[in-house]
C-alpha cells in the first residue's frame, strides 16, 4: 500500500519507514527539516518537507501521495524537558495533537483515505484510582496535576477525533518511550544517580521501546478495527521496582529517596504525580486485535539489552 507518515524523521519514524518499506509498501515521510530529506531517502521513503501546523501544505502533501494509510507521528519535543512546567514542555506536541490531527485529517479525507493510525500516549493519563493496571475501556483522569491538563485534553481531542473523522481511525497509546533517541534524560539521571524514588515509589509505569512502538504502527496498517489501542510491554511496574533495576543496568548506585513534599517543592506536582499515584496499562487488545509480537516484552529485557540498540541507517 501506499503510507503516509508524518513525523517520518522523528525517533519513531526512522525506526518505522525501513519496517513498511520491508513489508512492501510505498512510504512517502515528511519533516518540518529540509537537513533531513536526505535520510529519509536513505531509509527508503519519498520525502516531502511540509510543517504539520501548516493545513495547506498538509494538505498538498497529502493529496499529492494519495495514501491508503496515513500514520501520525509528529511530536515537537525540542532541547531539555522541564516536567515541572509540564504542558509549557509539551505545548508544540499538543498543538500536534489538535490542529495537527486536525489538518491530516481534512487531507486524509481530501485524499480518500481510509485509514489513519495516530500516535497517543498512556500512564499518567489514566484515573489514578482503583486497580493498578488499566485498560482502554477505563477514564481518563478527572482530575490531573493542573501543569498537566492541557496535555492532557490535547490527548482526549486527539483520540476522539481520529475515530470519528475517517472510516478507519485507530490511536496507539504508547507508554513511556525508551530506546536508543528516547528518555535520554530520564537515562541520563539515572545513571548519574540524580534520579530518586519519590515518596513511596509506587506510581505504576507502563514502557514502549522504541522499536516495539514502530511495529505496532506497521501491525496497525492492516490489522484492527477503529479504536484505540495500548501500545505498552506486558509488565506494568511500580518506580520503586523498575528504578533500582534501570540504576544497576546502567552501573549506577541504588536511587535515592525522597519524600513527596520534598519532590514536589524540587520537580513538581507532574514528576510527584507519576512517581506515586500513575496506573500502568493493559496491552491484551493490541495483541489480540493487531496480532502484534514485541521485541522486548518487558522493561526488563529493554533496560538490559535495548537502550543502545541503532537505529536502522539503510534500507537491507
Amino acid at each position: 500500500m501506499r503510507v503516509f507518515v508524518a513525523g517520518g524523521a522523528g525517533v519513531v519514524g526512522r525506526r518505522l519507514i525501513p519496517m513498511l518499506i520491508a513489508a512492501g509498501h510505498q512510504v512517502t515521510a515528511t519533516t518540518r527539516s529540509p537537513a533531513r530529506t536526505a535520510q529519509l531517502q536513505q531509509l527508503g521513503a519519498d520525502p516531502v518537507v511540509a510543517d504539520g501546523l501548516d493545513r495547506d501544505a498538509t494538505i498538498t502533501a497529502v493529496t499529492a501521495a494519495r495514501p491508503d494509510v496515513i500514520i501520525h507521528q509528529m511530536t515537537g519535543l525540542a532541547g531539555q524537558a522541564d516536567l515541572k512546567h509540564f504542558d509549557r514542555t509539551f505545548a508544540v506536541t499538543s498543538e500536534l495533537r489538535t490542529r495537527g490531527t486536525d489538518h491530516l485529517l481534512a487531507a486524509a479525507n481530501a485524499a480518500g483515505t481510509r485509514r489513519v493510525i495516530a500516535q497517543s500516549f498512556t500512564g499518567w493519563t489514566n484515573q489514578p484510582a482503583g486497580g493498578p493496571v488499566k485498560t482502554e475501556d477505563d477514564p481518563f483522569d478527572p482530575r490531573p496535576a493542573a501543569s498537566m491538563s492541557r496535555t492532557l485534553r490535547a490527548i482526549q481531542y486527539l483520540e476522539q477525533a481520529v475515530p470519528a473523522g475517517v472510516p478507519e481511525g485507530l490511536v496507539l497509546r504508547y507508554g513511556i518511550l525508551y530506546g536508543p533517541g528516547t528518555s535520554d534524560e530520564l537515562i541520563e539521571a539515572a545513571r548519574k544517580g540524580r534520579l530518586p524514588i519519590i515518596g513511596g515509589g509506587t506510581g505504576i509505569w507502563s514502557f514502549t521501546h522504541v522499536t516495539d512502538a514502530a511495529s505496532a504502527a506497521l501491525a496497525a496498517v492492516g490489522r484492527g478495527a477503529p479504536g484505540v489501542y495500548n501500545a505498552v510491554d506486558d509488565e506494568p511496574a511500580p518506580v520503586a521496582d523498575w528504578l533500582p533495576y534501570l540504576a544497576s543496568c546502567l552501573g549506577a548506585r541504588r536511587p535515592w529517596r525522597l519524600p513527596a513534599w520534598a519532590g514536589r517543592m524540587l520537580a513538581g506536582d507532574s514528576v510527584v504525580h507519576m512517581m506515586t499515584q500513575s496506573r500502568g496499562s493493559s496491552n491484551a487488545k493490541a495483541r489480540r486485535e493487531l496480532d502484534w509480537t514485541l521485541a522486548y516484552p518487558s522493561w526488563r529485557q529493554g533496560f538490559a539489552s535495548g537502550l543502545s540498540q541503532p537505529a536502522p541507517t539503510r534500507v537491507a
